[in-house]
């Protein structure tokens, strides 16, 4: 399992492409296919599952394409306060 805590930006969005790649292989989808069904240009697929480099509207549009957008959605949805004061900050802007 890739470590993201201790991992540069390059290096993560590597370990993103690899575990879209993955989920992509495993349901036995070709490059070409992936293409067609998200809208994403092939060269596009194919930079970003050896390089990690992709737009987020096409990362989206991917996640879409394997049924997985469920994950992109939770993203950021449970990040925990890091000090008092975040969440006093939190509060005073809600209201």
């Amino acid at each position: 399992m890739f470590d993201f805590l201790e991992a540069t930006p390059v290096e993560i969005n590597q370990g993103i492409a690899a575990r879209v790649r993955a989920v992509r292989k495993r349901r036995k989808i070709s490059q070409i296919k992936f293409s067609e069904k998200s809208g994403v240009s092939l060269g596009s697929v194919k930079r970003f599952e050896s390089t990690g480099e992709i737009s987020l509207l096409s990362l989206t549009k991917l996640a879409i394409a394997l049924d997985i957008q469920q994950e992109l959605k939770q993203l950021f949805s449970n990040v925990p306060y890091l000090s008092l004061e975040e969440i006093e900050n939190e509060r005073s802007q809600q209201g």
